[in-house]
């Protein structure tokens, strides 16, 4: 009775392990010939020990970099959230997809004759994308409107932005992200602020008043009558706290200032995301024009080119091979959704991110990943919806490792310990005094309960591995760098 007894017992218990899920505790799938080598077990001592991971999930992926051969695997084949790792597939897809070489286009159109000095007609300035127009552009524009001999518009200033569909947002950006850079709209005619060319942003900076009781100084880069200010905030003494939010109303230009800040304080300063980056493209162009002494009648409108409209001038941007530095390196979500609508344009003639998305698809599974087992739903990884194992990120990178872009990718990714903003880029500030410092090349990733990094590192004997770490469910977001740190070191001292 006993034996019975204890042979349903250990049927039972076979049974519920079954149907128990991988948990963080259960040994990783390693290669055979590796499950005792020294960086296995240190790894398992990682992803089974330390504190941080308790409760998560944790995708850790890395393959040898010349055959592809997966020499560690923890949970890799589990669909997790990438964070920005997601850029990794936006970025290779644009290279195949648009070509090392592409240029973003920006046209300026006019309607009607030019009798004397005065433009009988509309001047259109028509978007395609290009997310790096800055004001000194819209000032070129303006010059060769001048150089045209027009000093009078008797029509309209229009805005065309039907390059692209009129959806704003990615489908699951969180309507709290909405007025922060990260959260810019995507419009076929944008504007950034400077060179990190955040598309679609203000930057509204706070310095403190001459004295306690007085308000704040807010200057805007650039200038713009886009941007209603409402300045609530106060200069409070010397030496007190300073506390100051800038944040833009919902729906509106409106950006509040509010709180204290003190006569010695340092100022405060914010990204903010426009509503409608069209109109505010159009406000820095029609500054442009007044600065040349050029005078509007008509009305300023967003609105599809008129027939029949020739073009006066054009711009073009930077190829995609250089766009990628600001994108990659600084991890631009705006970049990455253009990039999408603007795949979905070239490839589908439709620029939104539901054919951009198709294009996106259609690419990865030219680079191995398994499609099937990919939840794709933007080109920045915002989204708390796309879901990518480890395993298929690092295939990724094994196999673009082959493309005739490749070194542009690379150079794309920022680099451990690099001060160099612009180099660093994210990592910039990461795995210093350690082996791993000009040596790991990866992406990082980051959003509310996940942190990512993926990319290439050379071992001490000259061994090249590609690596993939994906954590999810994390109590503390940012704590994860410490475990992608640890990982990336180890690989690097090996």
């Amino acid at each position: 009775m006993k034996k019975t007894l204890k042979i349903s017992f250990s049927m039972l218990l076979i049974l519920v392990l079954a149907f128990v899920p991988f948990s963080q505790t259960e040994s990783p799938q390693v290669n055979a010939t590796e499950e005792g080598s020294d960086l296995v077990q240190q790894l398992n001592h990682i992803l089974n020990n330390d504190p941080i991971l308790q409760g998560a999930l944790a995708g850790v992926s890395i393959r040898n970099a010349e055959t592809g051969e997966l020499i560690y695997d923890h949970i890799g084949d589990i669909r997790l959230r990438p964070a920005s790792n997601m850029k990794l597939l936006t970025a290779a897809a644009a290279l195949d997809t648009l070509g090392e070489d592409y240029k973003f286009k920006t046209e300026l159109l006019h309607t009607g004759l030019l009798n004397g000095q005065t433009l009988q007609g509309d001047l259109i300035l028509k978007g395609k994308g290009d997310p790096t127009l800055l004001k000194e552009d819209f000032d070129a524009f303006a010059a060769k409107v001048k150089e045209a001999g027009i000093k009078v518009i008797h029509g309209n200033l229009i805005g065309d932005d039907t390059w692209y569909d009129d959806e704003r947002y990615s489908t699951d950006l969180s309507w709290s992200d909405e007025s922060w850079y990260y959260g810019a709209q995507v419009s076929a005619l944008t504007a950034s602020p400077n060179e990190d060319y955040d598309a679609g942003t203000v930057i509204v900076e706070v310095y403190p008043g001459e004295k306690a009781g007085q308000e704040p100084v807010v200057k805007m880069v650039p200038e713009t009558d886009y941007i209603k200010i409402v300045n609530k905030a106060k200069t409070v003494a010397e030496g007190e706290s300073k506390d100051i939010s800038i944040e833009r109303d919902h729906g509106t230009n409106t950006v509040t200032i509010e709180g204290e800040i003190p006569v010695d304080g340092s100022r405060s300063r914010e990204w903010i995301a426009v509503w409608e980056p069209t109109g505010y493209a159009l406000d820095l162009f029609k500054r442009s024009l007044a600065e040349q002494g050029i005078k509007l009648q008509g009305n300023i409108m967003a609105s599809a080119s008129p027939e029949g409209a020739k073009v006066l001038s054009e711009h073009q941007s930077m190829p995609l091979s250089k766009l990628l530095i600001p994108f990659m390196k600084l991890s631009n979500n705006g970049h990455a959704e253009t990039l999408i609508k603007e795949m979905g344009k070239v490839e589908k003639g439709e620029g939104s991110w539901e054919k951009g998305l198709e294009v996106l698809e259609e690419k990865v599974k030219t680079f191995g990943m398994d499609k099937e087992t990919l939840v794709l739903r933007d080109g920045s990884g915002i989204s708390h919806v796309n879901l990518i194992p480890a395993n298929e990120i690092s295939k990724l990178l094994f196999e673009v490792q082959g493309k005739i872009w490749f070194p542009s990718y690379l150079s794309s990714l920022p680099i451990a310990g690099n001060t160099n903003r612009m180099e660093g880029g994210t990592l910039r500030n990461r795995m210093k005094n350690s082996n791993a410092v000009g040596n790991v090349k990866a992406k990082t990733g980051s959003i509310s309960t996940v942190s990512s990094l993926s990319g290439y590192v050379t071992t001490t004997t000259g061994e090249e591995l590609i690596f993939s770490i994906v954590l999810n469910n994390l109590t503390n977001g940012s704590q994860g760098k410490l475990i992608e740190d640890q990982i990336a070191k180890l690989l690097a001292d090996q």
